[in-house]
């Protein structure tokens, strides 16, 4: 497969690789595109973090639409229902947002601890049940999508920073806790919250991803690799990540071969990399051409085989991914 790294018209091919990035320039500048995620009818969702919005992309015409949000929202992350719409997190002003694309009607849900002030990322788990994150809260929620109510659960060790969020193929929710050498999971029947250690005391993972066989992979910000933890036998296995300088792995996700993706945004220019999870090796780095500046979160869309994402250099991307 030819690797084309695209950014806006005039796409040049390059050397063969393991994926084909594509970026557009989003028109509102300096307001942070993060988090896309595409809806059941193929448009892409994303935040507009800094410009205080929710955008909507149709990559069949390259078109871009802007909503605006209640002042001081600040949205972090964006989920898609089956059903088209549209959840948000209000990251600053401490509230779970539901957009109805089709009526453009918002709701919204506050926080019922007036400590729980930033809500980060959101996870769905299929089951009528919306988790997210609050990272300076200390806490772990989940949201009942048509009662609108919100349980939270205290994460017990200080300023443990909960991050990303997955689900696995139990229900549970696993989260990165960024600020400790830890990960957790929920029980959702219960609520009861379980640490589990990390290997290196220096450890602080921002993302990770849930293999099909239950395998979490982490990725280490501070140290720059990548692990894996097999919750039935309690092991771990680490792998550094190839770098001339220091790794500092960010957005990632995993496909439906169950390769996992990152990028790197510690090397310059910014890096996406694949690791084989089969195999237990790294494929070949691709550059994002923009150079992305940080690509905190990444989505992957099995409907097309690709990755997308949003860049500090105002672009909104796609890696489509070959076999």
């Amino acid at each position: 497969m030819g690797l084309l790294l695209a950014f806006g018209p005039g796409a040049e091919e390059a050397t063969p690789g393991p994926a084909a990035i594509r970026e557009w320039p989003v028109p509102w500048a300096g307001s942070r595109p993060r988090d896309p995620f595409v809806a059941p009818d193929g448009r892409v969702w994303f935040c507009g973090q800094a410009g205080n919005y929710l955008a909507v992309f149709d990559p069949g015409t390259g078109q871009f639409r802007r909503i605006e949000l209640e002042s001081g929202t600040h949205p972090h992350n964006l989920v898609v229902d089956e059903a088209g719409l549209v959840w948000y997190a209000g990251n600053r002003n401490a509230r779970i947002g539901r957009l109805d694309p089709a009526s453009g009607e918002i709701v919204t849900f506050p926080m019922p601890d007036p400590q729980v002030r930033d809500p980060h990322t959101l996870a769905l788990d299929g089951r009528g049940g919306l988790w997210f994150t609050a990272q300076g809260g200390n806490r772990v929620g989940r949201l009942d999508m048509v009662s609108g109510d919100i349980v939270l659960v205290e994460v017990p060790t200080p300023n443990a920073r909960p991050y990303g969020i997955k689900l696995d193929g139990q229900g549970r929710p696993w989260v990165a806790l960024f600020g400790t050498n830890k990960l957790a999971w929920i029980d959702p029947r219960t609520l009861a919250l379980t640490e589990v250690t990390l290997p290196r005391e220096q450890a602080r993972v921002r993302r990770l991803e849930i293999a099909a066989n239950g395998e979490v992979w982490y990725l280490d910000f501070a140290g720059g690799l990548i692990g894996r933890y097999r919750p039935a036998a309690g092991s771990f296995d680490e792998w550094p990540i190839p770098t001339s300088g220091r790794a500092q792995p960010y957005g990632s996700g995993m496909d439906q071969r169950g390769r996992l993706w990152l990028v790197d945004v510690g090397s310059r220019p910014v890096r996406l990399l694949g690791f084989d999870t089969a195999e237990e090796r790294f494929l070949p780095a691709v550059t994002i051409p923009s150079e992305g500046g940080a690509v905190r979160h990444m989505y992957y869309h099995a409907g097309s085989d690709s990755l997308w994402f949003g860049t500090d250099a105002n672009t909104l991307g796609q890696a489509r991914l070959a076999p």
